[in-house]
């Protein structure tokens, strides 16, 4: 007749075993959905950068092009649309007027506006406040492109420190969901024990 406390004993360890194994694929499962989460959450941090840095992105994309394009990098045909195009603009223009103006106007005060040195002076006023002009913009378009450069910089930092951690939390998921298969294991194993011991003491 088998043993009543053999029989207690061994129903004892089966349960506890099951309880043991339930509890850690649980807190398997726990830990997976954290890790998921985090990864979620880098991911949005990961977009909203991006999208708070794309309009710096995208003003220096053109910035650059228009540098290349002063500099002839782009050919002549758009050289000269870039000086042309720099040369009919409202500031150029006004600036143009307003210096020219004021030479007459001087000219004028003094009485020699027909005068050979004002007519020189205004021939070569134009081309040379053309040339500044010029350069002043390309200034400009490089602290644009800079801009442009230093944010994509940071995209591509974010992204990759992002994919870094998404793949450590990975390796965690994995890592915590061969746990619970191991904890399922042995907790088979311990019930498979449990009832060796039992059937040995048995007969």
């Amino acid at each position: 007749m088998p043993d009543p406390v053999t029989g207690i004993g061994a129903a004892v360890s089966v349960g506890g075993a099951v309880l043991k194994g339930k509890a850690a694929k649980k807190a398997g499962q726990q830990q997976v959905e954290s890790e998921m989460a985090a990864i979620a959450e880098q991911r949005a941090a990961r977009e909203e950068t991006r999208r708070l840095l794309e309009p710096y992105v995208a003003a220096g994309t053109p910035a650059l092009q228009q540098q290349m394009a002063a500099l002839g990098l782009s050919g002549a045909e758009a050289q000269a649309a870039y000086v042309a195009q720099q040369e009919q603009s409202p500031i150029f223009q006004a600036l143009a007027r307003q210096g020219e103006e004021a030479m007459l106007q001087q000219a004028s005060a003094t009485g020699g506006l027909r005068g050979g040195n004002v007519q020189g002076a205004l021939a070569q006023f134009r081309p040379s406040l053309l040339n500044q002009f010029l350069s002043q913009q390309y200034e400009r378009l490089g602290g644009l492109t800079q801009v442009g450069q230093t944010s994509a910089a940071g995209v591509g930092s974010a992204g990759m420190q992002t994919a870094q951690n998404i793949g450590q939390n990975l390796q965690n998921v994995g890592a915590q969901r061969a746990g619970a298969s191991l904890a399922q294991g042995q907790m088979y194993g311990d019930i498979l024990g449990t009832f060796g011991g039992v059937a040995k003491g048995l007969f």
